[in-house]
């Protein structure tokens, strides 16, 4: 076998070349292949050579572990596509939580393997819905080493079933109130730490998008603030820190500036383009580097207390950018954007409780009517 023109079945493109030819898998079973079309005879030769080495990296996966395998994908999934820094660093940390599965052979991975890991899994306090992201990413490995592999897994794929507990208790959403925001904000003297958490609150940004900040993506002029970038640190110093791009398409977002926050930008950049060597490269939380992300959690930590108001978490800022804006009228596409979720379903699941308090204010408006 080898490389053919398709006699019939000319792609609208104009692919005709194909190639087929015959191999075992991992099983010893006999197996035909045959390639989608390609435009040259040259491009489906190359891929049949391509097809071949793959085939004959196979006569030496019968000792594979799955430790292996999770290499390879990882190697795999950074030469295909473009891999967050946050993406590499969380599959290193779901790895580690594998470590009872890493020596098995994959050829011998069954269903008391994976129970096995399961119980253990179950004996963590770590919660439902991490260990069901660290399942979701060995099946995407199983998945990766069935495809390009040909590994027979599918009995004990279809028997890796979620992790489950009824006593879960739902985290409850918590964000600050107007009058509460008033008081936490009120006992920050610091004007760079003020302009901080007024971005937080009343631009919704994720606590990388906020670090990512520079003097680049804040227009006076026309009043916008624009998150491209996001920081991520894996290391203990600020200065060991990557930019990467926000978190989805629709996360890249210019957002306008309310009068509070434009003139207290406007009054930092007054302040800190004094300093040497200021340029618009200067993070605008920070100097030539961000501010470290233990700073900004120490600062919410004493202010909240000095204010009196509950402890939330940085990440709550953003719910209570959403609070803002739903009990102010905003209408559920504007959230979404606002936000940069990519689907309106995200924002509605996430903020249904807000919005059903928005419905009920539409009700007593209609009653009025009446």
């Amino acid at each position: 076998m080898g490389v053919y023109k398709a006699k019939e079945g000319k792609t609208k493109d104009g692919r005709i070349w194909f190639y087929k030819l015959r191999y075992q898998d991992m099983d010893g079973r006999n197996k035909q292949y045959k390639s989608g079309k390609y435009a040259t005879k040259k491009e489906a030769e190359e891929a049949e050579l391509e097809f071949r080495l793959k085939i004959h990296k196979h006569e030496n996966m019968d000792k594979i572990t799955i430790d292996e395998m999770i290499d390879l994908f990882v190697e795999n999934r950074t030469s295909t596509i473009e891999v967050k820094p946050t993406t590499l660093y969380n599959y290193g940390n779901k790895k580690n939580y594998l470590k009872c599965l890493l020596n098995v052979k994959l050829k011998d991975f069954n269903i008391n393997h994976y129970d096995n890991w399961k119980k253990e899994m179950n004996e963590s306090n770590i919660s439902t819905r991490y260990k069901n992201d660290i399942l979701k990413f060995l099946k995407s490995v199983l998945n990766f080493a069935m495809t390009w592999y040909d590994f027979n897994l599918n009995k004990v794929y279809s028997k890796m079933t979620k992790f489950s507990n009824s006593s879960d208790i739902p985290k409850e959403m918590m964000y600050f109130t107007y009058d509460q925001w008033k008081q936490f904000i009120s006992v920050e003297t610091e004007l760079q730490k003020k302009v901080m958490f007024e971005i937080l609150y009343y631009c919704g940004l994720r606590k990388g998008e906020l670090r990512g900040l520079t003097w680049k993506n804040i227009d006076l002029v026309n009043k916008t603030l624009s998150i491209k970038k996001q920081i991520t640190d894996r290391g203990g110093s600020v200065k060991e820190f990557q930019f990467s791009t926000p978190k989805t398409k629709s996360s890249i977002r210019t957002l306008p500036l309310n009068k509070v926050l434009l003139n207290d930008l406007k009054m930092l950049k007054e302040e800190v383009s004094k300093e040497y060597g200021f340029n618009d490269d200067y993070f605008v939380i920070g100097d030539a580097f961000p501010v470290a992300s233990n700073t900004i959690t120490s600062k919410k930590n004493r202010n909240c207390e000095l204010a009196g108001v509950p402890q939330i978490r940085i990440h709550d800022f953003r719910h209570s950018c959403a609070s803002l804006l739903v009990n102010n009228g905003a209408n559920i596409t504007v959230v979404a954007k606002y936000l940069g979720h990519t689907k309106i379903e995200e924002t509605l699941n996430t903020y249904t409780h807000l919005f059903n308090s928005a419905l009920n204010e539409v009700v007593d408006l209609i009653d009025k009517l009446e």
